[in-house]
């Protein structure tokens, strides 16, 4: 009698269903693996230009093959290109050369030696240089006519305390403002000029409008022909293509300017109504509350 195998069918259809799911779960793998080397051959092109392209359905991938040491290399001492491979050529990827050197050689050429002369001078022209010189010297002239204008209201037979602090302070002012353009002429690698001064007036009496109108006109009329020299420097710098020092001047000086003369011509409606008597005094104490309110 032969034996029965009909106990061992169960298990040998077991068997075969197993190996079917594991071909199949080998087949999915492999699958998987093949899809990745194909997303990854483009990158593998670019990293390996002079070869050929890799392929992704090979049973195995070479590490000589996809060499991803990176290397920096010299082109004729100008530049660097930075290429991505040890075999590649000189030609860089992206098609730029980093050349840092070559466009400051012609700045190079205009750095000087001498010691008299600025480093730090770059596109000054000389007559924007001598404009600022005279811009000094209309700052110094002024804050100069103030001091004297200081003087004379703070005497004891005029004793007219409010003027006088506001000249005082005026004069200290336009001081400033001319330390404010030296010390701009020395930024530029100018040279500063300082100029003679005038002497001013020291007698501001008149017969007429009275000394604290006469020396309030004459204050708005300096500050009408400070803001023309202003303009006439800012002019200058247009023309000569100094968009910097144009900014200077527009930015820390010609709206100051403005107010200021705004200021001067209402102080100036204000005398000629109050007349030379009482009303001059009143204006005088004016200032003075003005003053401690600033302060």
């Amino acid at each position: 009698m032969f034996p029965s195998y009909h106990h061992h069918t169960a298990p040998f259809h077991f068997l075969c269903s197993s190996n079917n799911l594991f071909s199949l779960f080998l087949s999915l793998c492999l699958s998987l693996f093949k899809n990745m080397l194909l997303k990854a051959a483009p990158a593998f092109s670019l990293l390996n230009p002079h070869k050929e392209l890799l392929n992704p359905l090979s049973s195995s991938v070479s590490s000589s093959s996809l060499d991803l040491n990176s290397s920096l290399r010299a082109k004729n001492g100008a530049g660097v290109i930075v290429c991505a491979s040890k075999g590649a050529s000189n030609s860089p990827l992206t098609g730029v050369v980093f050349e840092p050197f070559e466009e400051v050689k012609k700045e190079l050429d205009l750095v000087p030696s001498v010691p008299q002369v600025s480093l730090a001078r770059q596109k000054y022209h000389e007559h924007c240089e001598a404009a600022v010189n005279e811009q000094i010297n209309v700052e110094y002239n002024v804050s100069y006519v103030y001091h004297a204008l200081f003087a004379y209201f703070d005497r004891d037979n005029v004793a007219l305390r409010g003027l006088a602090k506001f000249f005082k302070e005026s004069s200290i002012e336009e001081r400033e403002h001319a330390e404010e353009f030296m010390e701009y002429q020395n930024k530029r690698g100018g040279k500063v000029k300082l100029a003679s001064i005038l002497m001013p007036l020291t007698e501001f009496d008149h017969a007429e409008k009275g000394d604290a109108l006469y020396a309030m006109e004459l204050t708005l009329s300096l500050e009408k022909l400070t803001n023309e020299k202003l303009l006439n420097l800012h002019k200058v710098a247009n023309q000569h293509h100094d968009v910097q020092l144009a900014d200077f001047v527009e930015s820390k000086f010609l709206s100051e300017q403005v107010e200021a003369i705004k200021k001067i011509s209402e102080y100036v409606a204000q005398l000629r109504r109050v007349g030379k008597g009482h009303g001059v005094w009143h204006f005088d104490q004016m200032l003075l509350d003005e003053a401690e309110v600033v302060a």
